[in-house]
């Protein structure tokens, strides 16, 4: 284990940084729209404030140890620290629990606080764990807590006003994105640690431990490379079908997912400029575009999208075309246009079917599973 230090080595502060510049495009997109409705924001936080966020607080106050200059004083100066690289107005308190579950979160909207399960704090190093630190602190500067609690409201009020039953599948399917959403601002998040620590080995190793322990020495950055970019390899429809399974139940992106877009946003040109001094400031947060955000992550998605079905596309053309000439003594079939996606052009925009109302389904529709809370 590494010598502790409050500030290690020559690392940069970030000015007046915005969460902009770390943001995901889809966790960006997200927040700007929640960002738009102005005074929301302000509404739920005071409700959460008069006694959900209080029952929390007291919670945390009696179940673990608060950090202060005489308890926990290095992780203590840490988070201090991971508030002055981001320039932060207010540093979260930080909570200490006794646990033995891998897991640190953020909780709170008025006054974010992070919390810190005993077992990462033995488990990690002194630079890993400022990388985890790091990411919780860019939870609360991005304010994931508040507008994914908001969106969920959204979601429950929109039902209700509109009759809608809320285990109806078209509910669902907003909840999931929602679920969805919140894997992507994890990756946020994981930038956001990236810039506190400015130690790519370091944040990777993190995240490695979470999926092999302690037992680094028997890990190797490259060769976990190579496993994550086999688990994203599009496979066949099969892989793809997995693949929806394992996310949908998900709260976080899978530990393989989070080390190679890390490890990408790491070797980019975003990563790169902001520590030369080249990123979007606070001061410009409310004349921010949201149409940038929401087409670069709709052209993200749309690659996604492509990658993941094109098996089951291909195969389902294949089969029709089976059917359509599968004899000459028979009537042959009306064969229907080319479908959109073998001729629509690479999306620019969001499509239609994104911002579409949701069809109802019939009465004897059966909900899908709900989608976990944000934690």
């Amino acid at each position: 284990m590494g010598e502790w230090s409050a500030t290690s080595g020559d690392r940069v502060r970030f000015g007046e940084i915005s969460s902009r510049a770390y943001e995901h495009p889809a966790d960006a997109a997200a927040l700007g729209a929640l960002r738009k409705l102005r005074g929301l924001d302000t509404a739920v936080k005071r409700f959460q404030n008069l006694f959900p966020e209080r029952i929390i607080r007291m919670e945390h106050l009696g179940a673990a140890v608060r950090t202060s200059d005489r308890q926990f004083g290095r992780l203590h100066a840490m988070v201090r620290d991971a508030a002055g690289v981001l320039d932060l107005p207010r540093v979260p308190e930080l909570y200490i629990k006794q646990s033995p579950e891998l897991n640190a979160y953020t909780m709170g909207m008025a006054e974010p606080f992070v919390v810190l399960h005993t077992a990462l704090v033995d488990l990690l190093d002194p630079e890993e764990l400022r990388f985890v630190v790091g990411h919780e602190v860019g939870h609360a500067m991005s304010g994931h807590c508040t507008y994914h609690t908001i969106a969920r409201h959204l979601v429950v009020l929109g039902a209700m006003a509109a009759s809608v039953p809320l285990g109806g599948i078209g509910v669902q399917m907003l909840l999931a994105a929602l679920g969805e959403w919140s894997r992507k601002s994890e990756l946020s998040s994981d930038r956001a640690g990236l810039l506190v620590g400015q130690d790519r080995e370091a944040a990777l190793r993190a995240l490695m431990k979470l999926a092999g322990g302690s037992h680094l020495h028997e890990m190797d950055v490259a060769e976990f490379m190579l496993q994550a970019a086999e688990y994203a390899r599009v496979g066949d429809v099969r892989d793809t079908v997995a693949r929806v399974m394992l996310a949908r139940e998900a709260t976080h992106p899978l530990v393989v997912v989070r080390v190679a877009e890390l490890d990408g946003w790491a070797r980019g040109e975003q990563y790169a400029a902001a520590l030369t001094g080249n990123y979007p400031l606070r001061e410009d947060d409310r004349a921010a575009s949201l149409t940038q955000d929401v087409r670069a992550s709709a052209a993200g998605y749309g690659r996604h999208l492509r990658n993941a079905t094109a098996p089951m596309l291909t195969r389902g053309a294949a089969f029709g075309q089976r059917i359509v000439g599968r004899s000459q003594d028979k009537p042959a079939a009306i064969e229907a246009p080319a479908p959109a996606w073998q001729t629509a052009p690479v999306w620019e925009e969001a499509p239609a079917w994104l911002t579409a109302p949701p069809v109802e389904p019939p009465p004897d529709t059966p909900s899908w599973p709900p989608t976990p809370p944000v934690g």
